[in-house]
């Protein structure tokens, strides 16, 4: 049931990151890969073996695991700024109009702009792999808009002129490096180990959250619409083909349009026809869309706070969420649970929810915190995928393309011009032939006292003198 969907929610501090962890363990176990947004930097430590410590000996003891044993998990670091991790990159095509209209809050106008901009693209052989691709292509759009209009409808200035500035936008936050190639090649995130244990991937989000949320969100957003186009159908099977938890659930969904969201709930409800679960973080359910949220077979529920009435009244909806437990008053106990205790409710043979139980979440074998920062850059730098990944290219595209049009258009005017400036000496002697001819008529006319006379009176009118 596991590509079914699952919901991880709770207070700061409640051990909702733990549970994360542990659940990506048992799935790497299980052949299964992950892939793990990291928000606050501590989830690294799943590559190490955990290390003996008189809670997590308790814990074990009162829940009553056996042959409990440490162990690490094989991991490759990703990063989009690829400065803490194989360097991750999506090209611009990739992305596409709706999600890059997400990420730089575009207007439906400036949307629809958008959209005009790569069907343009498209048409004209252009590829739009990085963002100078996307900047230049606008340019020449706007420079064209009143041939364009004709067979692509209106195009403003004013609506160029926007998405320019949300372009620069983005290059301060970093986002230049983010788009281009090698762009990321999904299979590289499936993989298993030489023990056939699946391989977890985890994205060093700290920055990435801090400093551009919305990137964030149109990054998994775009990981599950590829997922999703190329992965065949597998249909049900004995444990699911991948798995994403995705941390900071919320930032997904807050002020996406609901074109946007009708999208996402699509590709949640199909894409564990294709092995994929996934797996939102988040604190409380109520981040997450109702049309998500009934799709999400297991709910893990740390413990909530209500400190006002309308936390009190929050509390009760999640409550209702639950299928009732007859021994416990689920509401109460939300409010009432510890640190690494949670509310849980998963999906049962024929994939009704069970009935809500609570429960102590087990530690996890590998260590509760960050690794070293030189076992994470020795870890980066042997990774198979690195070499792949970390020099970016700069293939022939839009902008050069363009870049080759403006170059051969100004070519030509200049051969135009000296083509013109070539002819022009040949008027300038025909006009200088016209002047020699009447200065030789008035030389020979000197000769002449009549001729004489004429100069004088043409000498003198032109210095304003009588004759």
């Amino acid at each position: 049931m596991s590509n079914r969907h699952g919901l991880i929610t709770g207070a700061t501090g409640t051990g909702k990151t733990i549970t994360l962890q542990i659940l990506a363990e048992g799935f790497s176990r299980m052949g299964v890969p992950v892939f793990a947004a990291d928000i606050k930097g501590d989830l690294s430590g799943i590559a190490q073996a955990g290390n003996a410590h008189p809670k997590v000996q308790e814990r074990i003891a009162n829940i009553g695991i056996d042959n409990f044993g440490f162990a690490g998990s094989t991991v490759v670091f990703w990063d989009l700024f690829g400065k803490t991790g194989v360097p991750i990159r999506m090209t611009i095509s990739e992305m596409g109009p709706l999600l890059l209209s997400r990420l730089m809050a575009l207007n439906e106008t400036q949307t629809g702009v958008m959209y005009g901009v790569f069907r343009i693209a498209d048409d004209n052989g252009l590829l739009l792999l990085d963002l100078k691709d996307l900047r230049a292509m606008l340019v020449w759009v706007g420079e064209n808009a009143n041939t364009l209009k004709l067979e692509y409808g209106n195009i403003s200035g004013a609506s160029i002129g926007a998405i320019q500035r949300r372009l620069l936008t983005l290059e301060e936050q970093g986002a230049e490096s983010v788009f281009g190639e090698p762009a990321l090649d999904i299979k590289d995130l499936i993989t298993v180990d030489e023990n056939g244990h699946g391989v977890i991937n985890i994205l060093d989000a700290t920055r990435l959250v801090a400093e551009a949320p919305d990137l964030y969100a149109c990054f998994l957003f775009w990981l599950l619409s590829e997922l999703f186009e190329e992965l065949p159908e597998q249909g049900d099977s004995d444990v699911p083909k991948f798995v994403l938890f995705f941390d900071e659930a919320h930032l997904l969904f807050s002020q996406a349009p609901k074109f946007l969201l009708d999208k996402v709930e699509q590709v949640v409800r199909l894409i564990r026809s294709k092995g994929v679960g996934v797996y939102f973080v988040t604190q409380s359910p109520l981040d997450i869309p109702e049309s998500v949220l009934g799709q999400l077979g297991l709910k893990i529920q740390h413990a909530l706070r209500a400190f006002t009435p309308k936390d009190r009244r929050a509390l009760k909806l999640i409550a209702e969420s639950f299928r009732p437990n007859p021994n416990f008053d689920t509401e109460q106990v939300i409010t009432e649970l510890g640190t690494g205790e949670a509310l849980v409710s998963v999906l049962e043979e024929k994939g009704n929810p069970s009935p809500v139980e609570r429960t102590l979440i087990c530690p996890p074998t590998s260590l509760i915190g960050p690794i070293t920062k030189a076992l994470r850059n020795q870890i980066i730098a042997t990774s198979e995928v690195m070499e792949r990944y970390n020099v970016a290219n700069d293939r022939e595209s839009a902008y050069e393309n363009l870049k080759a049009r403006a170059e051969t258009k100004e070519t030509r005017v200049e051969e135009t011009k000296a083509t013109e400036s070539k002819s022009e000496p040949r008027r300038a002697n025909n006009r200088q032939s016209i002047g020699e001819t009447m200065a030789k008529s008035v030389v020979r006319a000197i000769g002449s006292s009549i001729g004489r006379q004429l100069v004088r009176g043409i000498m003198g009118s032109l210095f304003g003198k009588g004759r």
